[in-house]
């Protein structure tokens, strides 16, 4: 396939990503991806050993690592359980929106926004209920929350992930530079929140609870020890990360109790797809000379994307407009300053705060809402999300961009 068509290729796959699917076909992003992965290797472009070798194997295994342990912990309850407890707490509702804020902003720093916010947000909007409170501005607060702490690690998140491996950043390191903006982003959250809603109760409590994983304090525990052993050997040692973390999710598989085939089932299988195919569908355009044509064209209009400023901003767009994790793959070509890695991982997270469709997580926690019973639009989420991801992207701009 000529250049040409590598190029149509990609430009109709990244229209996917900017869609979320292609007009006339039932392929949403990761079929997108894996479609375009597929014509590249069937017309020759790309030969199985290219496709292979394009696959960053380290991001790979840390995500299905991570996976694992939270597949661990969702089916042992121990994030119902929290929820529950937090919901239930004896104070007033601003304690109790600030005690969901930082359980969630520290839970997402380990487990991934997406992972948080799908076992979290069922039980928080039953508990909310139960208790007598409208649940909205806490579930607003808990799509925030998740994605702004998830930018606290390398491990946060899948883009978080991908940016750490590629440019082989040092954790304790990124988390030391990450730790601020994203501090600020949460008292950002618990402010927005509170001005933007009455937390007071709202209606009349309603009896009853929706049916959630019991707790198991023994299957939370092994979960909890794996991951923060993890995390010990991430700070502390040099062993690789994705070794590392395949042995942990190596010791939770060996259960007498949980068989494997749930926790395996509890694995996101269409996103480690979608990493696959994009890594395919990159690697080809790099392959070309039109990724250098566009710098050269950008740079030509005064857009200097290798720049800092140009490539916090660049990264804020591209992350709404095709999701963060195609915008991160697009642009860790050009992070070749030295903060570009901290950048681009703090800039795409919390550009996902923007709008609805800006993260995954904010998707998750509306379809579950919805799905009770609760309306959340994108005016609802808009008075939250767009000043807390306006603000907190500003003083992560401030704190980063040198």
């Amino acid at each position: 396939m000529p250049d040409t068509g590598v190029v149509a290729v990609f430009l109709l796959v990244y229209l996917g990503m900017f869609l979320g699917e292609l007009p006339g076909l039932k392929l949403d992003r990761t079929g997108v991806a894996l479609l375009g992965a597929v014509v590249l290797l069937g017309t020759g472009t790309v030969t199985l050993d290219e496709a292979a070798a394009a696959i960053d194997v380290p991001t790979m295994a840390i995500l299905f690592a991570f996976m694992v342990i939270s597949a661990q912990l969702r089916l042992g309850g121990f994030f119902g359980w929290t929820a529950g407890r937090l919901a239930g707490w004896a104070v007033g509702p601003s304690a109790v929106l600030a005690g969901v804020i930082a359980v969630v902003a520290a839970l997402a720093a380990v487990f991934s926004n997406d992972v948080v916010c799908l076992a979290v947000g069922p039980v928080l909007l039953d508990a909310c209920r139960r208790r007598g409170l409208s649940p909205v501005p806490y579930l607003l607060a808990l799509a925030c929350a998740a994605n702004i702490g998830s930018a606290a690690t390398l491990i946060g998140n899948p883009q978080n992930i991908l940016v750490g491996e590629a440019l082989r950043l040092d954790f304790g390191t990124y988390l030391a530079t990450a730790a601020l903006p994203t501090l600020a982003g949460l008292v950002i959250t618990w402010g927005v929140v509170r001005a933007a809603f009455p937390l007071a109760v709202a209606a009349e409590p309603v009896p009853g609870a929706a049916v959630h994983e019991p707790f198991d304090a023994w299957q939370s525990a092994k979960g909890l020890a794996v991951a923060l052993a993890l995390l010990a050997v991430f700070l502390l040692t040099d062993w690789p990360r994705e070794v590392a973390a395949l042995a942990g999710a190596g010791v939770l598989l060996a259960s007498r109790r949980v068989a494997s085939r749930d926790m395996l089932g509890q694995v996101d299988w269409q996103l480690l797809v979608l990493f696959a195919g994009l890594f395919v569908v990159n690697a080809s355009l790099q392959a070309t000379p039109a990724p250098a044509a566009a710098v050269a064209w950008l740079q030509g209009l005064g857009v200097d994307v290798a720049a800092p400023g140009w490539f916090f901003a660049v990264t804020v767009v591209l992350s709404n407009l095709v999701s963060n994790v195609p915008a991160v793959m697009l642009l860790l070509p050009v992070a070749t300053f030295d903060t570009a890695g901290p950048v681009l991982a703090v800039a795409s997270t919390l550009a996902g705060n923007l709008l609805i469709v800006g993260s995954i997580a904010n998707i998750i926690v509306v379809e579950n809402a919805r799905r009770a019973g609760v309306t959340i639009d994108w005016r609802t989420h808009a008075r939250v999300g767009l000043p807390v991801g306006l603000v907190s992207l500003a003083i992560a701009a401030g704190l980063l961009v040198r």
